[in-house]
């Protein structure tokens, strides 16, 4: 296709979350709440994870700790730009902005579904192996599952993102969501993307349902290995795994949803990626430390040591 006869697009235009101009102040202040109790409530948990060094040795706690810091760089990728625009009467963004948008997008989001495998085998050798569990669960370790997350969701995000740039987009600039994600970029291009757009969905499809099966197996085999030593440990097994379950089903139940059927847009989209890049934020850490004991009295000797430094 000769493109010289077309302007190459070097900005697109969001449509937000809705048009009205008095839900959008009121989104303005109801997401500004929110994106300030998701840094706060996150910072919290890595301040306290780093803070007491049992907690950091502890191969549970400091891959929390690592959850909650990819966390806020989920909630912060779109978010405040967002809460912006709630002001604005165009909602802009640059090209090199939207192609950011869609890195880190998938860059930190794939680190987060590996990470929560890497959660999950952490129970399952806490429960199931508790015996060698110091030793197959060592710091070293630990270290080298939050680096292979890392590298994972960056593999991942540059075999999105390195065919996405390179796409001819010339017009219509119009995306149907208050941020850049991938499903709704490619089909602006002004050329055939329906095999390229399966392709590269495909793959962020394939990571969301690997990862999730990868989790729902886990947690399988230790509610199965748990009832056969003995039936009380079953609901012993439940409530320590029901939260890393409650996190699974809200972080994937969106993704997959999203990137299974990209081709047929609802409305309901905006809200399933409200809730994964924001509510999923903010509930992991009620999730994880108003059911828990332990580290709510690390928060408790972190704010008396605060208060006893002033």
């Amino acid at each position: 296709m000769d493109l010289q006869n077309y302007s190459l697009v070097s900005e697109f235009v969001l449509h937000g979350l809705c048009s009205s101009r008095h839900l959008q102040y009121f989104f303005f202040i109801f997401f500004s709440g929110l994106y300030v109790a998701i840094m706060l409530g996150n910072l919290l948990i890595v301040a306290t994870v780093i803070s007491n060094s049992r907690l950091y040795s502890s191969p549970m706690y400091f891959l929390l700790g690592n959850l909650s810091f990819l966390d806020m760089w989920l909630a912060s990728f779109a978010t405040p730009k967002m809460i912006r625009d709630f002001l604005s009467d165009r909602k802009l963004i640059s090209f090199g902005g939207c192609m950011a948008q869609i890195f880190f997008l998938h860059f930190i989001g794939g680190a987060e579904m590996v990470l929560l495998v890497s959660m999950a085998y952490d129970r399952y050798v806490a429960i199931c192996k508790p015996l060698h569990y110091m030793t197959m669960m060592s710091h070293r370790t630990c270290i080298g599952l939050v680096l292979v997350s890392w590298a994972i969701g960056f593999v991942h995000s540059i075999s999105q993102i390195a065919f996405t740039v390179n796409l001819p987009y010339c017009g219509p600039n119009e995306v149907d969501s208050f941020f850049c994600d991938l499903p709704l970029v490619i089909k602006l291009a002004c050329m055939d993307t329906y095999v390229l757009g399966i392709l590269m969905i495909s793959d962020s499809g394939l990571l969301s349902m690997s990862c999730f099966l990868l989790l729902m197996i886990s947690y399988a085999v230790i509610l199965i290995t748990v009832r056969q030593r003995s039936a009380g440990g079953v609901c012993k097994a439940l409530s320590t795994c029901s939260s890393h379950v409650m996190v699974v089903t809200l972080f994937f139940g969106p993704c997959i949803f999203i990137y299974l059927w990209p081709f047929s847009r609802f409305s309901v989209d905006k809200l399933l990626s409200v809730f994964y890049t924001i509510f999923t934020p903010l509930l992991n850490p009620l999730i994880y430390t108003l059911r828990n004991e332990e580290m709510k009295a690390a928060m408790k000797k972190l704010r008396n040591q605060c208060l006893a430094f002033h």
